[in-house]
């Protein structure tokens, strides 16, 4: 098996990692790019079969990979307690966790984006949806994995941040063409992503004196099939001139979680083309 990482401070060989939303666009580059370090894996989402479809992934390219699939609604404590545990009980360890499971009001070509056309108007049960998954799920997976990670004192936990949790959304790029009712972003989008630089911020700062590190990993838009006038809005906001690509994030993901990054914590890395600089 091909380890670039080998005998680096990136090198995740022997370490258990964990993924919520793990079959999601980026939840599924995170766990490539961890498995291409040489971690365990410990991947949770709602969807049993796209779980085992991506286990047979990372094993095409990574066959030596230790892979243990669960189903997981970030939503149900005991469903967040279940996968620590079980994590726990395979690998003897839980050194790492990403929080990937989210609710993404999605721009891509052909979604429907009916429900995004005035804030006054925006339903209360998508808004508390949102904070369930987003939040609320994101607080509950953090309480079952840190018990473990409190035994021995250390591990990295990186939650998924987004430039709208910075600034506000340029709700200018999803205004389309001929579009009588302006679409927008919503705003419990922001305030979800706002929310979880915060909770970043009290974890790093309750495991003071610890080796339990918790950072905020920060993309921006990632392509995914959208249209080109899409593309073309959103690019012109970036000092880069483009959106990104999914696998762009791997290199982040594997720093975050490995002694590369010891010495950091509390902290947003932020990968966003320079939207934020502007």
């Amino acid at each position: 098996m091909n380890q670039p990482y080998k005998g680096t401070p990136f090198d995740l060989t022997g370490r258990a990692v964990l993924i919520s939303g793990a079959t999601g666009l980026l939840g599924t580059e995170f766990a490539l790019a961890a498995a291409s370090a040489g971690a365990d894996l410990v991947l949770g989402d709602l969807d049993g079969d796209k779980l085992k479809s991506l286990e047979n992934e990372i094993t095409a390219s990574y066959p030596d990979t230790r892979i243990l699939v669960r189903t997981l609604d970030v939503t149900c404590t005991d469903s967040c307690q279940s996968i620590a545990q079980s994590c726990e009980n395979w690998f003897g360890r839980l050194d790492a966790v990403i929080h990937s499971a989210a609710i993404d009001p999605k721009f891509e070509k052909d979604s429907d984006t009916s429900r995004f056309s005035k804030f006054t108007e925006f339903p209360l049960a998508l808004w508390q949806t949102s904070l369930d998954v987003n939040l609320t799920g994101a607080f509950q997976l953090a309480q079952a994995t840190c018990r473990i990670m409190e035994k021995s004192g250390k591990g990295s936990i990186v939650f998924l941040g987004s430039n709208y949790g910075l600034v506000g959304p340029d709700q200018r790029i999803y205004k389309k063409a001929g579009q009588e009712i302006q679409t927008y972003k919503p705003a419990v989008y922001s305030v979800c992503k706002a929310g979880l630089l915060g909770l970043t911020k009290f974890l790093a700062a309750y495991y003071m004196y610890t080796s339990i590190r918790i950072n905020l990993l920060t993309p921006s838009g990632v392509w995914n099939k959208h249209d080109p006038e899409f593309i073309g809005s959103y690019s012109s906001r970036t000092i880069l001139g483009r959106m990104s690509e999914k696998d762009e994030y791997r290199g982040a993901i594997i720093f975050l979680l490995s002694d590369a990054s010891s010495y950091m914590t509390g902290a947003n890395l932020v990968i966003d083309g320079g939207w934020t600089a502007l």
